[in-house]
């Protein structure tokens, strides 16, 4: 990896490595990998776990593959670190942690790198059983491109529904959508590509189901795909590429396995994986829904062989850029230690085949993993 561009928030630029990295969320730090690209096999990077903030809830490194941000719900704020080219290792960036809004619960970018975005609580304490709830916001910061610290845009923080859980930008950078848990909607805002403002779209925020938890894009940014928690299935809507607006498609929602918590789409915008967090029963694994992705109309086809087999409450799924692996972060209970599920995705099929010596069992209570491939 070597950067191309070393000023406020340029683009950040880089040199292919042969490298594939995970980095994991715990309990109190961020566990990091080396994958074997064949085999899928995850072995930990000298000096892992690595310090982060308290009760990390989400992690992802820029586009690059320079550096990781790790959102910690529990101290309020964003964790930065410096990716090692060489090894994979982390050293915190200067000025971390970066103060964030009260309880983080996700971080995203735009594809060039040169923003970050991160959904939190209300400006003040939230009660959720039969008090006063306020609506959450979206902090959005400006990436130096030479040292990776975060500044906050002009405008922040930006409103949201009430609790935000998850957010993501389009392909084209042009878009932000954020699940808010207790609205059950979904804000979706425009984005000033000079300054990383967020202007809300017309219409929004748009009706999702019960307790909406993980959003995602596919890759041509034509559908968004939503995991509704408590009523156990995906919404998924079609993008005006003009407005940024989203109309619910004919079908939609889509069942899903009980209480979904993560959903992603492969590199190749064919298959959808919706991690379920349980199965009805205490101490049982989840499982992961796939289902393939009509390229017209956006719909959902369960495949064959779905729901595979997850670990013991799993909470989130992410696939290599290759499209070629997928894992998912399982967080346990008192009677489980946390764990990691690696996966061989069929690029025809969509079947999900677990990996020699999976599940890995390091760290505790994970609650998000990101893959660098540079």
């Amino acid at each position: 990896m070597a950067l191309m561009s070393m000023t406020g928030c340029s683009t950040l630029g880089f040199l292919q490595s042969k490298h594939q990295y995970a980095y994991v969320a715990n309990s109190s730090n961020v566990s990091a990998y080396r994958i074997n690209s064949s085999t899928g096999k995850l072995t930990p990077l000298p000096g892992s776990p690595f310090a982060a903030g308290i009760l990390p809830s989400s992690v992802m490194a820029n586009p690059a593959g320079t550096f990781v941000y790790v959102a910690n719900s529990g101290s309020s704020n964003v964790s930065a670190y410096r990716i090692n080219a060489s090894n994979g290792t982390l050293t915190p960036v200067p000025g971390s942690p970066f103060n964030s809004g009260p309880f983080p619960a996700s971080i995203t970018f735009n594809p060039a790198g040169t923003f970050v975005y991160v959904a939190t609580g209300a400006p003040d304490e939230m009660t959720l059983g039969g008090g006063i709830v306020r609506e959450g916001r979206i902090w959005a910061y400006c990436i130096d491109a030479s040292s990776g610290a975060l500044t906050p845009v002009p405008g922040n923080p930006f409103a949201a529904g009430v609790l935000p859980s998850s957010l993501m930008v389009n392909p084209a950078g042009t878009f932000a959508y954020a699940t808010n848990g207790f609205s059950d909607d979904v804000s979706a805002y425009r984005i000033n590509s000079s300054t990383g403002e967020l202007t809300p779209v017309p219409g929004s925020p748009f009706s999702a189901g019960i307790l909406p938890s993980s959003v995602t894009v596919n890759p041509a940014g034509t559908f968004v795909y939503v995991a509704n928690s408590y009523s156990s299935n995906v919404s998924a809507y079609r993008i005006n590429a003009s407005t940024g607006a989203l109309a619910e498609i004919p079908g939609s929602p889509f069942h899903t396995g009980k209480s979904p918590s993560s959903i992603a789409v492969n590199s190749t915008g064919t298959f959808v994986y919706v991690v379920n967090q349980f199965t009805g029963y205490a101490g049982q694994n989840g499982t992961i829904s796939t289902y393939r992705i009509n390229a017209t109309n956006g719909a959902l086809t369960e495949i064959p062989g779905s729901p595979f087999t997850a670990g013991i409450e799993p909470a989130s799924i992410t696939i290599n850029p290759a499209g070629t692996l997928a894992y998912v972060a399982n967080q346990g209970n008192s009677g489980h230690d946390g764990s990691i599920s690696a996966y061989r995705i069929n690029a025809t099929t969509g079947v999900l085949t677990p990996v020699p010596g999976s599940p890995f069992t390091f760290g505790t209570k994970p609650a998000s993993i990101t893959i660098v491939q540079p």
